[in-house]
């Protein structure tokens, strides 16, 4: 999968047997032109054509299957020894509650499944939303069948570009929703001010001050007080979002303050979540990118002082492989025709069998 980040596919070889065994996890990087469209894409998709639209679905297709590629050759397998590809794709527009519900991905599994020669899972969204659902978040199934544990109650934070939260509740239950950004706005912020694709550890976001008056402009956003069912992406919460709320203010802080802000945005709004939504929650697992922002993982901790904050590592798979291993775990649902939604999560009206099935024969 690409996530919201765009900063590379992800990956993963898992062995499915009576645990869920993640053998080797790669991040092949986009190229930088294929990285750029996209990104034009996503930011600004009324200045772009039908015919781009198609040609990045075919050119994520290739890609794909050259990061399967790297992957079996660095595994020293072949493809008769994978029983399927899971893909997610890469979003480029997310929109659950337009007059028409749809979730768009683009990489063809066509492409992917005659590349590689390995049967392909995808299109995994558009049914939960075609039964009245968001789409998203898909990883919660998949988090309750791996990290919840019988005598305690936990929450696992996945932050990609995006931030989402599933509770493990004690009665075993799930619940869980999107909870705003991730990494997204410290990405492009980063990006702006240092030419770097991301705030290394949050280092330069611990350099400075939050400043509460844009903290609480970008929290007045009616998404951050909307009841769950609830999925966002880069539509809302993207560079130009920041930067009317900057312009908005008399003065905008420092760009190191806006930094800080950015970081205890993700952090706060996670952690408000938790406190509403799992508040029983004695352990918190983190994965995602945002588990390496040492700066971050602090900002959480202080912010949910009845919660044990730790690395997904410590439980079993890398925080950086987690949702990669979720669409495998999703394509394994699909072939041997078990749900993978969770509609206390998504709000669809039923559990459903997700995805397409695009044989290699």
């Amino acid at each position: 999968m690409s996530g919201t980040s765009m900063d590379g596919v992800d990956a993963g070889l898992l062995l499915a047997s009576s645990d869920f065994v993640l053998e080797r996890g790669i991040t092949y990087p986009l190229p930088r032109e294929l990285h750029g469209r996209l990104l034009r894409l996503v930011e600004h998709p009324t200045h772009v054509s039908l015919d781009e639209i198609g040609q990045l679905d075919t050119a994520l297709g290739i890609c794909f299957s050259a990061a399967v590629a790297e992957l079996l050759r660095q595994c020293d397998l072949n493809a008769t020894d994978i029983t399927a590809i899971g893909s997610h794709g890469q979003t480029i527009r997310h929109g659950p509650s337009a007059a028409y519900p749809y979730s768009m991905q683009v990489a063809d599994a066509n492409v992917i499944a005659a590349k590689t020669g390995i049967t392909t899972v995808a299109d995994f969204r558009r049914r939960d939303i075609a039964l009245g659902g968001h789409g998203a978040p898909l990883a919660p199934a998949f988090h309750q069948a791996i990290f919840s544990h019988p005598e305690e109650e936990r929450v696992v934070v996945n932050i990609g570009g995006m931030s989402n939260i599933t509770a493990l509740h004690a009665d075993g239950t799930v619940s869980g929703h999107d909870t705003g950004p991730g990494n997204v706005l410290m990405d492009a912020w980063a990006q702006q001010h240092h030419n770097q694709p991301f705030d290394d550890k949050g280092k330069w976001a611990r350099q400075a001050v939050i400043s509460r008056e844009l903290l609480q402009l970008l929290k007045s956003e009616e998404f951050f007080g909307r009841p769950p069912p609830k999925s966002t992406g880069r539509e809302l919460f993207n560079l130009s979002w920041l930067t009317g709320h900057l312009l908005s203010m008399d003065a905008a802080p420092d760009p190191a303050d806006v930094q800080t802000t950015l970081c205890e945005l993700t952090a706060s709004s996670i952690a408000e979540s938790i406190h509403d939504y799992a508040p029983g929650a004695t352990r918190c697992l983190v994965c995602g990118g945002g588990a390496r922002n040492d700066f971050l993982m602090e900002r959480l901790a202080a912010l949910l002082p009845q919660c044990v904050v730790e690395s997904s590592e410590q439980h079993g798979i890398a925080p950086e492989w987690v949702e990669a291993a979720a669409f495998a775990w999703l394509a394994m649902q699909t072939l041997t025709g078990r749900a993978g939604n969770v509609p206390d999560v998504t709000g669809a009206s039923k559990q459903a069998i997700l995805g397409a099935i695009y044989s290699a024969g």
